[in-house]
């Protein structure tokens, strides 16, 4: 079984969560109902679901396992369902049709920007995720400039000599926190390669402070600026983010370098449109994020599963060595298939980003329900990613799902899609896959590890699913 099927919280968070959703449930009893009764003669269906808690809605049960209520409502309700959450009524979408529809979005019935803006406007407002329609085209083709093969190439050299550093530096040992050192990493690196500035050390530690607060904003459950607590935090770390940005503005316009800062500040459209100072500040702080948490997840999570099956690991390391280089050049992103298959099913089964979110604008229908306007929508990729009528023993980690012979993946367009899909896909989708992927590659080289066969990492949830104990591995150095 995978991590996502049997791992768990803490046992004490999670026996006191299931005790409060218990007495609150019994007290409160939900029957399922229509969120919404359909227009007369329209022939559509109602959503079914149930409201919850007051106020509260099934927020406890999210809380303690997102993925497990997911799949129990799928079973329950079908593909489109709907529950309440913090004074919210939320449908769910699990399986590949019900996304689709969400993101292809072909009579443009539902919002991202008014989606995401509940979850994380505050901390990454004005974000390339956060946009909508024409808006969104335009600036997203702007922005297409700054991951173009040739910046691409340009982002790898500035991540190599960081990557060796770090590694070289990494002391080894039974008790190696992997999850903790590649967040530090991958931070490390969205400073050096994205803004690209020679910090002092307080300054950087400030910045990276600054940036690991607003991520972790929109995970709190207290949404009000009351000076303390995470939401607040958040908000000065954005704060403190755009007045960083912002300063450097000036000096980026008038010099020329391969960050993604410097590239944005002289980026522009085909039509020549270039970004204003405040389009550079809201996409830096937005890129930052979903290049670093993602990244994270996938990495430390595919050194879990090598490490959980040994003979991938060697089969792995075999490729990397047969390269015959220390390092990936651009060219050779796409020459280890075999990591490839690895990454792609790490992908699957931990999906770094669980949901993504839109609002409806118009009544519409989703796979024949009605929704009405103002309905708050989760896609549920990791669940679809997960559910056996697309996937074949879909816990079970096998990177040969996706090769050649088999190409599980191809049931459906959207079975796989932890990138998400449509006019917001992610930009940033092959910088990620080469960052990870050089640094796997490094590691393969360098070293060895194991983790114990009964063991699965301790989940928390924040953009994904994240090891909330670290993730510790038994790393040492590999034997020539």
């Amino acid at each position: 079984m995978s991590s996502a099927s049997s791992s768990k919280k803490s046992p004490d968070l999670k026996r006191t969560l299931q005790a409060a959703i218990g007495k609150a449930s019994a007290a409160y009893p939900s029957p399922p109902r229509a969120l919404a009764e359909p227009p007369a003669g329209s022939g559509l269906k109602p959503v079914m679901g149930d409201g919850g808690l007051p106020y509260l809605g099934n927020t406890l049960q999210m809380l303690a396992d997102p993925l497990a209520v997911s799949m129990r409502r799928f079973e329950e309700y079908g593909p489109v369902s709907w529950s309440g959450s913090l004074g919210m009524n939320l449908v769910t979408l699990v399986g590949p049709e019900a996304i689709e529809c969400a993101w292809m979005n072909r009579e443009k019935a539902f919002s991202s920007e008014q989606g995401w803006e509940p979850m994380i406007g505050p901390f990454f407002r004005r974000g390339i995720m956060l946009m909508d329609f024409d808006e969104h085209m335009h600036h997203r083709r702007i922005l297409q400039q700054a991951f173009t093969p040739a910046r691409l190439k340009g982002y790898l050299g500035r991540m190599t000599p960081h990557i060796e550093k770090t590694l070289s530096n990494w002391e080894v040992g039974p008790d190696f926190r992997m999850y903790s050192r590649t967040k530090d990493l991958t931070l490390s690196l969205a400073t050096e390669v994205f803004v690209g500035a020679e910090l002092n050390e307080a300054d950087t530690h400030r910045l990276e402070s600054a940036f690991e607060a607003a991520v972790r904003g929109g995970q709190a459950i207290i949404r009000k600026d009351v000076k303390v607590g995470t939401w607040a935090r958040g908000l000065r770390g954005r704060e403190a983010l755009q007045e960083y940005f912002r300063s450097e503005i000036p000096k980026r316009r008038t010099t020329e370098a391969d960050d993604l800062f410097s590239v944005l500040c002289h980026s522009q459209s085909d039509e020549g449109h270039m970004f204003s100072d405040e389009d550079i500040v809201n996409h830096m702080i937005f890129v930052m994020m979903a290049a670093h948490d993602t990244s994270t997840i996938a990495l430390s999570m595919l050194a879990y599963f090598l490490g959980k099956h040994p003979e991938w690991q060697e089969r792995l390391r075999a490729e990397s060595l047969a390269l015959g280089k220390e390092n990936l050049d651009y060219e050779d992103v796409d020459k280890l298939p075999s990591l490839d298959l690895a990454f792609k099913e790490t992908l699957r089964i931990n999906a770094p980003v669980g949901m993504l979110f839109r609002k409806t604008i118009v009544d519409t229908d989703i796979l024949g329900h009605y929704v009405p306007a103002g309905t708050l929508l989760a896609i549920h990729p990791w669940a679809t990613m997960l559910r056996k009528e697309w996937w074949p023993n879909p816990t079970h980690w096998d990177p040969e799902r996706f090769s050649a012979e088999r190409r599980e993946d191809k049931v459906h367009r959207f079975a796989w899609a932890p990138f998400g899909g449509g006019a917001h896909k992610c930009i940033g989708l092959y910088f990620g896959g080469m960052e990870v992927k050089s640094i796997m590659h490094q590691m393969l080289q360098r070293f060895e590890w194991t983790v114990p066969a009964d063991y699965r990492p301790v989940l928390t949830y924040g953009t994904g699913p994240t090891p909330a104990d670290g993730l510790p591995i038994n790393l040492r150095h590999r034997r020539v």
